[in-house]
Formats: structure tokens, sequence, C-alpha cells
């Protein structure tokens, strides 16, 4: 028996695999539309200078070396379990068809691989690549993640996301139809967002029926874009209990199917502007199932969903 209020990718995992799995984080050695010029060369304002892979492998080694690298560092925790290979930075369906099919499968090809999760946007996402998408997806375990950040396209545009809502609602509507799982990543914290965009980016995760969510709190880096344009047009920076108090209402609406992948951000401590109490990420997640226990509520509560975790 659990205590759990919502649904944790951990529970997915023992349901499913009856064990823990793991993730090791890759580098591709893709670039996005939006750094080469395609669209942008500015990025998206909240991307890192590693594409928000602070600690994915090294892209100057082979998908088998990243794989085995990781292995090693997670030695102590990693026995026998299996792992997802995760490719996470940049956006890692930008490229010929040939070249993403031979990347993807040098990593389904390690023995403790069981399989793949892969980090794009949604324009990134032509019929050619959702096929060999397909074909993997009949062979394996995959799921896809898509950056979404924000439903409000005002918003989009301050934070350069290069894409519209409508690409979002069209990539999931093919990935859909070929029954691949998708991750959907929303931003708490961006710049004039309101409590009503962030209800709205969780009516529009639920209604595309995406198989997972990642909430990310947004934090700001030295020497980043994004602290340029914070100096230059100041925006709210949440507290630690604004924050944790606004996950559990996003999670109140959250359809009871979706699996919740991650509730905070991660930043290196020592690249960190704000907000510094971001580095505590077990406090935030702690401070989020007490207060889920403290107000006796649930993923999907105010969406008519029952408290089906707590078994």
């Amino acid at each position: 028996m659990n205590n759990d209020r919502f649904y944790k990718l951990n529970s997915f995992f023992r349901k499913n695999f009856k064990e823990k799995i793991y993730k090791v984080s890759l580098d591709g050695g893709f670039t996005c539309p939006n750094r080469d010029g395609k669209i942008s060369r500015e990025g998206c304002l909240f991307c890192s200078d590693s594409g928000s892979g602070e600690f994915a492998g090294s892209r100057c080694k082979s998908i088998r070396e990243q794989i085995d690298e990781q292995l090693d560092f997670m030695k102590n925790k990693i026995k026998d379990e299996k792992v997802i290979a995760y490719f996470q930075n940049f956006t890692n369906t930008y490229d010929s068809v040939e070249n993403l099919r031979k990347k993807y499968y040098e990593a389904l090809e390690h023995p403790k691989v069981i399989g793949i999760a892969i980090a794009t946007r949604p324009d990134c996402l032509s019929l050619e690549i959702i096929e060999l998408l397909n074909e993997i997806n009949k062979k394996t375990f995959l799921w896809i993640e898509l950056g979404l950040q924000t439903a409000n396209d005002e918003i989009a545009k301050i934070i350069n996301r290069g894409y519209k809502l409508d690409c979002y609602l069209e990539a999931t509507k093919n990935l859909r139809e070929k029954n691949i799982k998708f991750v959907t990543h929303m931003i708490v914290g961006l710049p004039n967002e309101t409590k009503e965009d962030l209800y709205k980016t969780i009516e529009i995760i639920n209604s595309v029926k995406s198989w997972g969510i990642k909430i990310h709190l947004l934090y700001i880096l030295k020497n980043s874009k994004l602290l340029k344009y914070y100096e230059k047009s100041p925006f709210k920076i949440y507290t630690q209990n604004e924050y944790t108090d606004i996950v559990v209402e996003l999670l109140e609406r959250l359809d009871s199917n979706i699996v919740v992948h991650r509730l905070t951000g991660d930043a290196k401590k020592e690249d960190l502007f704000e907000p510094k109490w971001s580095s505590n990420k077990r406090g935030i997640l702690n401070e989020i199932e007490k207060k889920l226990k403290i107000k006796d509520t649930f993923q999907s509560k105010e969406v008519g969903g029952k408290n089906e975790y707590n078994i």
C-alpha cells in the first residue's frame, strides 16, 4: 500500500515493468531550428546553452559510450535494473531520418536499455519522422517529449518559442493516431503569465490526452538571455510557498490518466541566479506532497476524478 496522491512515473514503471526503471540522459549531437537560423538564432528565452540538458552525456562520445558512462556514474544506484535512453539536449528529431534511425537504434542495442525517450519540438515531427517513430514504437517502449510550455501564444512570443499552439495540437493528433506516447512540458512562472493561463495549459494537455506531463519552475541562470530579459523587464518570481500552492492546484485539474514525470526544475546551484530556493528539489517535492495531504486532495479532484493513487 502507498499514499500517493498523483500518478507518479515510478508507479507506472513498477506496474508495467515490475521494477524500478532509471533514465540515462544522452546528447545526440543535434541542434534546433530555433538556433540554427531556420526559425531564429536566439533559441527559446528559457533554454540554456546546453539545450536544457545540463546533466546529459557528452556529444563528443558515441551513444553507446554515453550510456556506459552514465551507467558507471550511477553504479551505486543501478544494479540489475534496466534503463530508458533519454535523448535530451536540443531537438532530437531535427535531422535526417537515416541519421535519427542510426542513433536511436544504437541506443536500443545496448543490453541495459529497454526503451527510449525523445525530447523534441512539435514543429520537428514531419510525417516521415512520425513513421520512423511508429516503426520504433512497434518494437520497443517509446515516448516523445514536447515542449509546449504555455498554451498562450502571446506569452510564447515573449519566450521566442517559435511556433503556435495549433502546431502542438497537430503534432499530438499525429502521434495519437500512431498510438505513440507523448509527454508535454509546461513552465510555471513565465513573463506575463496568469493563473488562468496555467489552468488553460492544463486544460489543453488534458484535451489532447497527453500520456505524461513535466511541470517546470522557471528559473533564471547567471549569464543567460533570460537574466538579461529580467533585468530589462522584471517579472514575478514565485516564492517556494506560492510555487508549491500552484502545483497542487494544477495537479487537481490534471486528468487522472496522465503520468506525472516532474514537478519542478533542475539547475546547477553554481549557475542559478533566481529563485535560490529552487535548488532544494527534495524540499520542494516534500512540500507539495505535504500540501496535498493537508488539503486532502489529489490529481484530477477538480475535474471529477477519484483518488486512484492511494492503493
